[in-house]
Parts: C-alpha cells; structure tokens; sequence
C-alpha cells in the first residue's frame, strides 16, 4: 500500500491560529492475475416481503444466480431470506454444490411484512459461524421499510459497527423508491460497506456483480488510519463521511477494504492555534495500518505532517494548493448532499434545497481555482446537485432522498473508487 499526503498550507504564520487541511491518498497494489486468492465469505440477506413480488424479488434471484456462478468452490455463501419470518435458505458454507443452490434460490417467493432487523441479525449470525481470518462480508437487500422488530437506524448502525469490528463488513442495497434510506445508509456506514440505491431491476443486477467484482479482488482488509496529533493541534476533522472515533493519540479513522489497485482520498482538517517557535514544526502523525491479502499479514505506514512556521509578513503571500482546497470543496458538497437526504426523508424541502444551494455556491466557487484535472468532475457534481434541487422543486423526494443518500455515501466513504455502471 502506498500513503501519499497533501498539504494545503505547508507554511504557518508565526503565533496566528489557523486550520491546515491534507488530502490523504491511499493506493492498494495491483494483485498479479495468477494469485492464489483466499476463499471468499458472503452472506446475503434478503427482503422477500410482500412488496418485493414481481420484477423486484426476480431481479434479485437474477442478480444471484450470476453471483453464485462467479463465486469458487472454495467460497462460502450464504443466503437468508425475511419477510415476517426469517428464513435460511442456503446454510452458510462452501459452495460445493452449486446446482442446489441455485434451485434454493429460484424458490424463493414473496411473503408478508418486512422485519429487517431479524434478517439481518439471522445473516450476521450465518456470516460469523463460518467467517475465516480474512472476515466476512453481508450484502443487505430491500426495498421496503422496516415495520416490525427494531427499526431504529442508531440502533442497527451500532450493531453493524460490532460486527465489523468483528471482521464482516455490511453493504446495503435498496431497490425502488419505497425503502428507508435512513436505515440502510446507517447499516452500511457502521458496517464500513457500499451503500447501493438501484432504481430499477436492471440496475440492481449491475450493483450485485459489481459487489462480487470487488469481493473476489480485495488486495488488503481492516485498513485504518491513526491520526497522532502533536501538542501543536487543538482539534482534527475527518472532513468524509467515514466511521471515526476520538482515541488518547487522536484519532482513529475506520477504511475497510481495498480492491486491487485501487486509489482512495480522504480529507482531514487540523485547527492550529499560534505556534510560539520559528522553523519546521509537526502537526501530526498518520499510521495507516492494514491486512494484507492473500498473505493475511499485517503492515503499517507511517509519514509525518511538518508545516513551516515563519513570521507573519513573509507568509501573508502564501497560496494554498488548489488541489487540497478543491478536495475539500468536494467532500464539504458531499455533507451537504448528507444534510439535504436527511431533510428530504423528513420531507422538508425547504431546508434541502438550502443546503443544496450552498452546496453549489462552494463548488461554482472552488471552480474558479481548480485544476483542470478536476474541474471536470466539480461541473459533474454541480449537475447532480442540479437534478436533485429539481426533483426537491418538483416534489419527487423519495427518489432525491435516496440519489442524495448513495450518491454522498460512495463519494466520501470510498472517494476514488470506480463504482459500477448501473
């Protein structure tokens, strides 16, 4: 793995507070094609209550008859089914016979109420019985809103944030425009997995090949990022949306997997107050520790953060880096998307579409500044945030809910990862 970092001031006014941000980029290695991978673990949990009949529920069984046929031997799957009762269709093990599991699959049908919760604790209990050392992952799948047992997006989030620390990472998908997008951005930011929205059946088959892709090509696992600061720092900001944690050092920043040759950003921003001393001085520390796969050994990188203090008059012509200043431009629209997905399930768009103009304001701002690497993607994200003042104008806030939801999640939680096409 590779750590590079970024600096947006690496020069410091004597004696002045001021808030220094770093773009942190992370880079797995490319995993030779003729690697021996170690045996997947992928359970699956999925809705077959009463409004998933029809295009939905075979959407599904499509998407998993693929997966079952991408998936080696070796690889253990699982497959349990809820509505109002919750079903183990495929007990969790080696996929030794695939032919039996595809029949259970096509089997499945429509039911009753949605008790997701039970679903999902019953998936969980099937993933952790035959997880090996290198974890476990649970695709979480529905279109609906949970109306029985727990129901409460903290409460599942935590239990998704447990399981992971006990190596199963959780992704969510939800199909339609009828699920709870609060419930499952909340499962899959505890369980540091993907956050899917599909909008169709097509779209949904894509998402569940594009998990499998990745499942069969992770390159390291339980990635983290420790940020020491130094007695220099009064405070650090995880600027993107990732699971993070206040510990004695600093601060302990969750990252989950990495596929094969993948590139991930994140944002941290440090309030500095005056530095009484002139010269190089240190700001932090990160250590970024991981499992590398198909060894199952663990490493840690570590770089330090300097920035120059120098006296007032010399550093008033500094210019920060527009790379660093339009990263943060970005990751900032993204908790804005956040705050207006929040706004819209509530149904206040009002105050959606007040966030969502600030949002564009910040970018249309940092385009005056930014590379031309990057200003491409700044005018693709000011259309999307266009689309989804539009459909909050327009009333259609279910649908803006869920874009503003998944689309915030896959650009701050895996920022730089390629998505797949759906």
């Amino acid at each position: 793995m590779h750590l590079n970092t970024h600096l947006d001031l690496d020069v410091l006014a004597h004696e002045t507070e001021d808030h220094v941000s770093v773009l942190v980029e992370l880079t797995a290695p490319q995993l030779p094609t003729d690697v021996t991978r170690s045996p997947a673990t992928l359970v699956v949990v999925l809705d077959r209550s009463g409004s998933m009949a029809g295009d939905r529920i075979e959407a599904a069984k499509t998407g998993l008859l693929a997966l079952v046929d991408r998936l080696d031997p070796r690889d253990r799957f699982g497959l349990v089914a809820f509505d109002d009762q919750v079903q183990v269709v495929v007990p969790a093990g080696p996929l030794t016979d695939k032919l039996v599991v595809k029949q259970a699959i096509a089997a499945i049908d429509d039911g009753g109420s949605t008790d997701l919760a039970a679903g999902y604790f019953r998936g969980l209990q099937e993933a952790r019985r035959v997880a090996g050392r290198n974890g476990a992952t649970l695709l979480l799948v529905s279109d609906g809103h949970a109306n029985a047992g727990v129901c409460d997006p903290t409460q599942l989030g935590d239990v998704a944030r447990k399981a992971h620390a006990d190596g199963i990472t959780t992704t969510t998908l939800g199909l339609g425009l009828g699920f709870d997008e609060r419930l499952l951005s909340a499962v899959a930011a505890g369980g540091a997995g993907n956050e899917h929205f599909a909008r169709n059946a097509d779209d949904a088959v894509t998402l569940v090949a594009g998990e499998v892709d990745g499942l069969l090509s992770l390159a390291a696992q339980a990635g983290a990022l420790l940020v020491r600061t130094s007695p220099h720092v009064r405070g650090v900001r995880v600027v993107n949306e990732l699971p993070s944690v206040a510990v004695p050092e600093g601060v302990l920043v969750e990252l989950g997997s990495f596929y094969s040759g993948e590139s991930r950003k994140l944002v941290l921003t440090f309030d500095v107050p005056g530095i009484p001393a002139l010269g190089l001085a240190e700001i932090a520390t990160l250590e970024f520790t991981y499992v590398a796969l198909p060894a199952l050994e663990q490493h840690t990188v570590t770089v330090p953060l300097h920035v120059n203090v120098i006296p007032g008059d010399q550093a008033a012509g500094r210019i920060p880096d527009p790379v660093v200043r339009t990263e943060l431009a970005f990751q900032q629209a993204q908790r804005a998307k956040r705050e207006a997905s929040t706004a819209l399930s509530a149904g206040d768009s009002k105050s959606a579409r007040r966030s969502l103009r600030a949002a564009r304001s910040a970018l249309q701002d940092a385009c005056a500044a930014a590379p031309a690497a990057m200003a491409a993607e700044l005018q693709d994200e000011l259309a999307v945030l266009t689309e989804l003042q539009q459909q909050a104008a327009s009333g259609d806030l279910a649908h803006a809910a869920k874009l503003s939801s998944a689309d915030a999640s896959y650009k701050s939680r895996t920022r730089g990862r390629t998505r797949p096409s759906a």
